[in-house]
């Protein structure tokens, strides 16, 4: 199987289907709920794509660079910028369409929680338990650095997770209490998303579209065929696509938004004027 007849058969038919349900819906009036319209959502989803596609052009290009995975160039047009073919690009950007798609379906169909989201603890312990995996993915990536005999099999899914966390990290801090008062939407979202890319993804593999490198990842595999570390792959980016498009559609980020700019505006003030004020004290 091509890579583009890959894209084309998973997502490209999924995602002409999810767009007609969508126009469909819209015209007979069945659109997002007051909680979930701060933003209109195709201008959301074109963001999401544009800062898909750049943040993760160079991950994926240092990916291929150091053979950590590759792929079939026979089963590719050629076109190649970079270290990557233009197929992978095109991923980059049909990904948080289909997801984002799903995500809207969901939203408009499934029960809404009244109760607005203003909880700190949530927000603090979400930040701190994605904290944690993050430095202890930090640590093992640069383990399999200094020792690769020994982490080595670590290098796919440390550099995955490394990566993919630091906007999750933003996304917690921002707004964990507003993801968990929408946590049916969003964990679906995320489960059957990652479900469904993980089984297309098995058949590319076991078709040879592409493949990963045993040596830089762990030898788990799921169904016996898909690395874990595609798994994670699959489960990190609708994470970041899913809990990205709730936070900027819900009702409660505008006012933390502002809130947050206004702080930022006022700090530098703050800061100049906080020693007079202690000298006054004194």
């Amino acid at each position: 199987m091509t890579y583009f007849a890959f894209l084309a058969l998973f997502l490209g038919i999924p995602i002409a289907i999810l767009s007609l349900i969508t126009i469909v819906d819209y015209r007979r009036g069945k659109w997002l709920p007051p909680a979930l319209s701060a933003w209109r959502a195709w201008v959301v989803m074109l963001g999401l794509c544009v800062v898909a596609f750049i943040y993760t052009t160079p991950w994926d290009n240092y990916l291929v660079a150091t053979q950590v995975w590759w792929y079939n160039p026979e089963l590719v047009t050629g076109i190649i910028i970079g270290y990557v073919p233009i197929e992978e690009y095109t991923f980059f950007l049909v990904l948080p369409v289909m997801t984002g798609l799903w995500l809207l379906l969901l939203m408009r169909y499934l029960p809404i929680n009244p109760n607005q989201a203003n909880s700190l603890k949530v927000r603090v312990y979400g930040t701190l338990i994605t904290g944690i995996i993050w430095a202890i993915s930090v640590v093992l990536l640069i383990l399999s650095f200094i020792q690769p005999d020994t982490f080595k099999p670590f290098t796919y899914l440390t550099i995955t997770l490394s990566w993919a966390l630091i906007p999750v990290l933003i996304q917690m801090a921002f707004g964990a209490d507003i993801l968990w008062r929408h946590r049916l939407k969003v964990l679906l979202a995320i489960a059957t998303s990652t479900l469904y890319l993980s089984a297309a993804d098995m058949v590319a593999i076991g078709g040879g579209t592409w493949t990963i490198d045993p040596a830089q990842s762990l030898p788990i595999y799921l169904g016996g065929i898909l690395p874990i570390e595609e798994f994670v792959f699959f489960l990190i980016v609708n994470t970041l696509v899913v809990m990205g498009m709730t936070l900027v559609l819900a009702e409660e980020s505008q006012a933390r938004a502002v809130a947050l700019e206004r702080y930022a505006v006022l700090r530098p003030l703050i800061q100049r004027i906080k020693p007079q004020i202690a000298s006054e004290i004194s």
